[in-house]
């Protein structure tokens, strides 16, 4: 079996896209919506109390047959009930974050799930890899919300994985359209996930002043930030000229901890507080000016992606 065949074995989806699990955004509608278009849609756990995790999982079974996968960032508090929940409802694959892999894999295994891991260097590649996952994703950091530190693209980081790792690669960072797609492929990645897109998804949870920002927000509208903490790719509004002027004034992590507080990102991207509020996004976001239903994204996506590839068929020959 080759990498294609054994990321497909995973998904069982139509289309090698994963919709990507967005804390605050990706919910049960719009990874139901993504999955009966042909995608594979994921739930993003990292904002989700064990309760709210239940209750998504539950409403997932009954809008859609399709395999799904539950985004688990390692760092999360309640990871231990989020971990039973996902394992009492049989959820097919889990795609892990933010932390090593080796603590929770067994035993994700054990339960018959199958594990991908988020990456975002060939050395982590690696580490994951020997810790057993079935797949990897690796994130460049043109992508929105946490990141690596060491700001490596998504175009230097996947060939540099597909030579590093034996198992699926999946591409992450900066695929909009079916365009990125093709370069992904081109790349050495075995399918792709888009987040940002899926944002601007009629079924993304995220609250409609964000998706109304993001569709006026400008090339270079965002940046990468918080590296002491954990990186993360801020839209630049006054929530992220503070953390600005608390670097200006020597701030320490402490203070840039305390700055951030708690509850930011769902003040900013789930609430719809555009000043005081964290919103993560990633960089293509000044490049999509439209919110569409989920199976028109990935519709689009598709068409694009063969008209990629039946122009280069012609002309990318030398």
């Amino acid at each position: 079996m080759n990498k294609s065949e054994a990321l497909q074995n995973i998904l069982q989806s139509k289309y090698p896209i994963i919709q990507a699990g967005m804390v605050w955004c990706s919910g049960w509608r719009l990874a139901a919506a993504s999955c009966n278009a042909g995608a594979f849609g994921v739930i993003g756990a990292g904002s989700m109390y064990p309760e709210i995790l239940d209750e998504h999982l539950s409403k997932m079974r009954l809008n859609t047959n399709k395999r799904f996968a539950v985004n688990l960032p390692l760092m999360y508090p309640s990871i231990e009930e989020h971990i039973e929940l996902i394992i009492t409802h049989k959820v097919p694959v889990v795609i892990t974050s933010a932390g090593s892999p080796s603590k929770y894999t067994g035993l994700l295994k054990e339960a018959g799930i199958k594990v991908m891991h988020l990456v975002s260097s060939v050395a982590h590649a690696i580490k994951a890899e020997q810790a057993g996952v079935d797949a990897v994703i690796a994130e460049g950091f043109e992508a929105g919300g946490h990141n690596g530190r060491d700001e490596t693209t998504t175009f230097v980081l996947c060939p540099s994985v597909a030579e590093a790792v034996s198992i699926p690669l999946v591409a992450a960072g900066g695929i909009r359209d079916g365009r990125g797609i093709a370069a992904a492929f081109a790349l050495g990645a075995n399918g792709v996930q888009i987040g940002s897109r899926f944002v601007l998804s009629e079924e993304s949870s995220a609250h409609q002043a964000f998706k109304n920002l993001l569709r006026e927000t400008d090339e270079g509208g965002t940046s990468l930030t918080l590296k002491e903490l954990a990186p993360v790719r801020l839209i630049k509004n006054k929530f992220f000229e503070d953390i600005m002027d608390a670097y200006k004034q020597g701030a320490d992590q402490s203070e840039l901890r305390a700055l951030l507080g708690r509850g930011r990102a769902k003040k900013g991207m789930f609430e719809g507080d555009l000043d005081d509020g964290e919103l993560e996004i990633g960089q293509v976001a000044g490049y999509i000016s439209e919110i569409l239903p989920a199976a028109e994204i990935v519709n689009s996506l598709v068409s694009e992606f063969n008209e990629t590839l039946d122009k280069l068929g012609k002309t990318a020959t030398w």
